[in-house]
């Protein structure tokens, strides 16, 4: 009895790493949501005079070239990072899962053409991709959710695939079919919520890549233009003065890094309970 519940607590205790990526996340959610309480200062305020202010007591992270509390520009950067991160991740995951049904419920024929235009789309790399194709809508942080999500949509296409043609051959599927189960309500009840739930925790992962492709397309100058606060635009112009201000593009540098580490710390601890391993 004693020795079941230690194992019970062994495989719900949570590691320290665990624990602060889980906090990370927690405060970027709540820079996203209200930024306010985080900073009062404006991340558009510039003062010319307080330009390349090292970090000290009143600028905790130093100012930019135009005198602008970098700080607050980080905080506010939140909000259009972890949105461009949630949407393209939705919208991939929603054209994705479509394809995948699609391909893994139709006729051969079908299957084939929609898996050999996936693969045609899976020989280009994600960001080549999705800078194919910003570039025919433009930049902005509709046009640059649109294409992090696209560039994300053959991915999750085969992973849906591939777990369709395994569900639909499970004896509860079946069974619904031979009790008279419509179609479309097999697909709906059976299929698709089986098909898909092993591929949202793999979603979660892909959160922390669409938000650094994020970041790497506004570097190239492809996201919101300036003065906007951006995580890869405060990069992009951080490195015109890297000799002299150093931390213009640590901040924003760090701010990257450790949401995609926290993320994909979350994610791969939630596949590993999906898959019933222990800590």
């Amino acid at each position: 009895m004693d020795a079941g519940i230690g194992r019970r607590r062994a495989r719900t205790r949570l590691r320290p790493g665990l624990v602060l990526a889980g906090a990370f996340v927690l405060l970027l959610v709540v820079a996203a949501i209200a930024p306010g309480l985080l900073t009062s200062i404006d991340p558009l305020d510039a003062v010319a005079r307080q330009a390349y202010r090292a970090p000290d007591a009143l600028h905790w992270l130093g100012t930019d070239e135009n005198g602008r509390d970098v700080l607050s520009r980080l905080i506010h950067g939140v909000r259009p990072s972890l949105l461009l991160g949630l949407a393209a991740t939705a919208m991939g995951l929603a054209l994705g899962t479509l394809l995948g049904v699609v391909a893994g419920l139709g006729p051969r024929w079908l299957d084939a053409a929609v898996m050999r235009s996936v693969d045609v789309l899976l020989a280009f790399p994600d960001l080549l991709l999705a800078l194919v194709i910003i570039t025919f809508f433009g930049q902005g942080t509709l046009n640059l959710i649109i294409a992090v999500g696209i560039a994300s949509v053959p991915r999750y296409a085969r992973l849906v695939r591939a777990q369709t043609q395994v569900v639909r051959g499970a004896g509860y599927v079946e069974a619904a079919t031979t009790l008279g189960l419509g179609r479309a309500a097999v697909i709906g009840r059976h299929v698709l919520p089986n098909a898909i739930k092993p591929v949202l925790i793999l979603a979660t992962i892909g959160i922390g890549s669409n938000i650094t492709a994020g970041a790497a397309l506004s570097f190239l100058g492809f996201g919101s233009p300036p003065p906007a606060p951006e995580w890869g635009t405060m990069l992009a112009i951080g490195r015109n003065f890297l000799a002299n201000a150093w931390w213009l593009v640590a901040w924003p540098a760090l701010a990257i890094t450790f949401t995609v580490i926290s993320i994909t710390a979350i994610g791969r601890e939630l596949l590993r309970r999906s898959e019933g391993k222990r800590l």
